[in-house]
């Protein structure tokens, strides 16, 4: 296992992320306790130390179980991550709450890293507004011991995140991102890296294989990859992509099977950073695979100086991207419930003033109807 230095301490490059735990006939809120348990015996056989859960995973069973996985072990072998709720709006005055029946759940004294978690466009607000206390309370149990290091995921924008960090950036340790080769340019994670780079926060990865998009390829796509690597998988290209950035630590994998884990496990027992014919291949790829879904939107802004409604077309078409690309999930529907009504894709009226200036002739006006439709 390759480990990298955080701190005084020395983490497995490889994290083992329980939001995709095994479960039993489909029902994500029933998790397969034992084959759970064959998986972390193994994770720790194999020397990695990192395990991350969340008070919302699996419908609130990740955290019980493993905490009951994790019990077997001496509490020193193993660093534990979970996070404050606040995708959820309603939880915002319940830190202290669910910070004490996390614990219980985890069946554990103090957590290694806990984390703000999805700090977005639709939680940004909150999370900063002082009447909820978040901060002032986990910077509390920081000083108490019970939190070892602070920290905040995101699947929000740039500009969220960096209203995030110059509020709080000082007392961060770390951040969770989406990051790969693909979201690379599409999710703009490359500025994100840099904006982390420049308050001295390392990386944490979620999402590496892009919820399994990136575990395989195209027969074209996978043999430029061959011709380069003979030896490697197709999903080891995406870790070894990680590897090639210098501020990323851990990388999170939700493995669900034992196969899985295997196989990720094998791939972290070397350090094979990708030299620059390597990266630009695997960035063509990624360029492709965009190309076939995604609009061409350059936000070149022409669209909305022309827009009678006065919506943020770029931003909006962005969102459209996203939502096609990944077949639907939750990051386009969360930062549209933060854009108020008359603003929203089914303000647009279909007068296609902004398709006569597009200089990528994208028929913005369908577009704007279909997200409005598929997001309701």
């Amino acid at each position: 296992m390759i480990y990298r230095n955080f701190q005084d301490m020395k983490l497995s490059a490889l994290g083992m992320g329980a939001m995709r735990l095994p479960v039993i006939g489909g029902n994500d809120a029933v998790i397969d306790e034992e084959a759970t348990k064959e998986m972390v015996a193994y994770a720790m056989e194999h020397g990695i130390n990192y395990y991350d859960t969340a008070w919302g995973y699996h419908n609130g069973n990740s955290e019980i179980v493993m905490g009951k996985a994790l019990s077997a072990y001496p509490r020193e072998s193993y660093y534990l991550a979970t996070k404050f709720p606040g995708y959820d709006l309603s939880n915002m005055d319940k830190v202290e709450e669910i910070f004490e029946e996390q614990l219980k759940k985890c069946q554990v004294e103090y957590f290694d890293f806990y984390l703000f978690h999805n700090v977005c466009e639709m939680n940004i607000d909150a999370y900063l507004n002082p009447k909820y206390g978040i901060f002032e309370y986990l910077m509390k149990q920081k000083k108490n011991g019970r939190i070892r290091h602070l920290g905040f995921s995101a699947h929000g924008s740039y500009e969220v995140m960096k209203r995030f960090l110059d509020a709080y950036g000082a007392e961060m340790e770390f951040c969770q991102i989406q990051l790969n080769y693909l979201d690379w340019s599409f999710q703009n994670a490359k500025t994100k890296v840099d904006l982390l780079k420049e308050h001295h926060i390392p990386v944490w990865v979620m999402e590496p294989l892009r919820g399994g998009k990136l575990a395989s390829l195209s027969e074209e796509d996978e043999k430029t990859l061959k011709e380069l690597r003979p030896q490697e998988g197709i999903p080891a290209w995406a870790f070894r992509f990680l590897q090639t950035i210098p501020e990323v630590t851990v990388v999170l994998s939700g493995m669900s099977n034992f196969e899985q884990m295997q196989e990720n496990i094998h791939t972290f027992e070397t350090d094979q950073p990708l030299n620059e014919q390597e990266m630009t291949s695997l960035l063509g790829i990624a360029d492709k695979m965009l190309k076939k879904i995604v609009l061409p939107c350059t936000a070149c802004h022409y669209c909305v100086s022309h827009c009678p409604q006065g919506l943020d077309i770029p931003t909006l078409l962005e969102l459209y991207n996203e939502h096609c690309f990944t077949g639907g999930g939750f990051i386009a529907p969360m930062a549209l419930s933060a854009i108020s009504q008359d603003k929203q894709p089914k303000a647009c009226i279909g007068c296609r003033s902004c398709e006569a200036v597009c200089p990528q002739q994208i028929k913005i006006s369908e577009a704007m109807a279909d997200v409005a439709e598929r997001l309701g």
